[in-house]
């Protein structure tokens, strides 16, 4: 962690990789390295068509970020029915991807929930499942992946809880996109969690042009860090980076201080004291 008692994340989504795109992160790279970030959340469609090659690719163009890197899958990388072998190619490379689960940094203050999310609409406008199959269907979608958000927020038992999703869980950060694909953007459903379990913040993707900042019905902190829009006014930028304040007198282990030179003798320590 930052010796300024501080956790300093990057987050960002939509990279889209499809092969031929290798140096395209090497800027990337470098400024979550030299900002001392200890975590990149990756929002999703982190390939571009779901090729498996392309999740290859990317997992070697990441394997230089000395942070942790933790992430949720997006529509995209469900193109080609291969999200499984994605998921596999990217945890060898060192990318903890979310499904309703959890990932806590070893010292077991923060907590990262995550889950892809789905679509449905915003507050009132909200579909419901009734009629044909299909609606229904769709509403059972959106429905079991806010209960995947709601079963990995409730495994984080760290202080500090972070939820990462694709899809928005609320209608303000999608603001700016056409009108009419509201409901494939995001749902209130995912909302429901969240303002049950009160994390810190929420970071998600998808929304190209959304907006990037806007909050659920109980007031959490909700990011829209889709690549495209975080590069709309600013077009150097990278990633959107945050810095959340630390407890006082928190000291992370030694495996989690980013460029920190990690002696088998610390790792033995950090396993010792829990």
């Amino acid at each position: 962690m930052p010796i300024d008692g501080k956790l300093r994340i990057a987050a960002v989504g939509d990279l889209h990789c499809r092969l031929g795109k290798h140096g395209n992160y090497r800027r990337l790279v470098d400024a979550v390295n030299e900002q001392g970030c200890d975590a990149l959340l990756l929002c999703g469609d982190l390939t571009d068509h779901g090729h498996v090659d392309e999740a290859k690719l990317l997992a070697e163009a990441l394997s230089g970020v000395r942070a942790k890197k933790i992430g949720v899958l997006g529509n995209h990388d469900f193109e080609a029915g291969k999200a499984d072998e994605i998921c596999a190619v990217l945890a060898e490379g060192g990318i903890h991807i979310l499904d309703g689960d959890h990932y806590e940094l070893k010292g077991h203050m923060v907590g990262f929930a995550g889950a892809k999310g789905f679509g449905g609409g915003f507050d009132r406008a909200t579909l419901q499942g009734f009629g044909e199959e299909g609606i229904k269907g769709f509403v059972h979608e959106a429905v079991q992946e806010a209960l995947k958000l709601e079963t990995a927020l409730l495994r984080v038992d760290a202080p500090i809880k972070i939820a990462i999703t694709h899809y928005s869980p609320v209608r303000d950060t999608v603001i700016g996109e056409n009108p009419e694909i509201f409901p494939f953007l995001g749902s209130s459903r995912l909302s429901e969690p969240i303002d049950h379990h009160r994390p810190t913040m929420c970071f998600h993707g998808h929304a190209h042009y959304g907006t990037m900042e806007g909050r659920t019905l109980g007031g959490v902190p909700v990011y829209n860090v889709a690549l495209p829009l975080l590069r709309r006014d600013h077009p150097d930028r990278r990633f959107f980076m945050v810095d959340i304040p630390l407890p006082e007198g928190f000291h992370a282990p030694p495996s989690e201080r980013p460029g920190a030179v990690v002696t088998p003798a610390d790792l033995h320590a950090e396993h010792e004291s829990g």
